[in-house]
Formats: C-alpha cells, sequence, structure tokens
C-alpha cells in the first residue's frame, strides 16, 4: 500500500477527493468535466486513491462510479490528533489570557 500522505501530496488526488466528498459519488466522466482534466490522467489517479483505500469503485452501464472512502482517512486523522490536541490546548491558553486582561482593563468598548 502506498503512503497515504505520499498519495495526498499530489494537488490533483486532493481535488478529485473534494469533488467526491461533495457528492455521493460520481462517474469518471463527471469528474473530467468538473475538474477540466484528461480522462486518462483522471483514471490514472483514480487508482492511486483506490490503492491507497481512500476511493472505491463500482461498475454501472453509464461507467465506473467512484466514492469517497471515509475509512481511508483515518490514518490522517490518528496522525492529525496530537496536533488537534496541542492546537486545542494554545487557543484555551489565548483564551484564558484574554479573558485575564479583559478583567483587568474593564469591559470591551
Amino acid at each position: 500500500m502506498p503512503d497515504l500522505f505520499s498519495v495526498l501530496a499530489e494537488p490533483s488526488r486532493r481535488r478529485i477527493l473534494d469533488a467526491l466528498r461533495e457528492s455521493e459519488g460520481l462517474l469518471v466522466k463527471d469528474l473530467v468535466a468538473a475538474l477540466g482534466m484528461s480522462q486518462p490522467n483522471v483514471s490514472k489517479h483514480l487508482r492511486v486513491l483506490r490503492t491507497a483505500g481512500l476511493v472505491s469503485e463500482s461498475a454501472e452501464r453509464q461507467g465506473r462510479r467512484y466514492r469517497l472512502r471515509a475509512e481511508g482517512l483515518r490514518g490522517v486523522d490518528a496522525w492529525l490528533d496530537p496536533y488537534r490536541a496541542f492546537w486545542t490546548d494554545r487557543l484555551q491558553d489565548l483564551g484564558d489570557h484574554l479573558d485575564s486582561t479583559r478583567t483587568h482593563e474593564g469591559p470591551p468598548r
């Protein structure tokens, strides 16, 4: 399986994921039209995203439909979790500081 961050580093792949996030599922031709990319280029990126577990595909009469797989993003979420905690703590510290500053200066104008 490819490294998830290497897969996500490619801007075109992130654009495809964004398009799939906004829709229940899209055909390759829909992605081509929405993104202004060639069909072979979209298909190449979809293959990488599918191998990484970020999208699923199903065959339909009109073509292949792709959907975002939330499970595939769990690795990114797990990696971000400590950073989320870091920023939450820092924002809480900032809020506490601002609250104490307002108390000493009086009500805001």
